[in-house]
């Protein structure tokens, strides 16, 4: 069985690594300036390839700060719907998960 602090080291390390993710991705799309017309829709394609992953980062730190408040005011792992313990399996998959299994569904 995995602690609450456990769980929110866990969930700080997840966030931290994101951020730093985030961060690469930004200077990566700043980086670009190359007026070769060829080199360019490279660029693009894999611009949107690299705008799609911050925004994923975006919305799991989203998650993950929802997650370290509910650890601070001590809901954590209560399903914000149904008031019921969220099982430790569904915890150890989605560490940010609100929800229990049946919820989610």
């Amino acid at each position: 069985m995995t602690s609450l602090d456990e769980r929110r080291k866990q969930l700080q390390s997840r966030r931290a690594e994101l951020v730093a993710r985030m961060q690469a991705v930004e200077e990566e799309l700043e980086s670009h300036a190359d007026p070769d017309w060829e080199d360019m829709a490279v660029e693009r394609e894999t611009d949107e390839v690299l705008e799609g992953m911050g925004l994923s980062a975006q919305t799991e730190v989203a998650r993950i700060d929802a997650a370290l408040k509910r650890v601070e005011a001590g809901e954590y792992g209560i399903c914000v719907k149904c008031g019921a313990t969220i099982s430790e399996a569904r915890l150890d998959l989605v560490p940010f998960t609100p929800f229990c299994r049946h919820c989610a569904a």
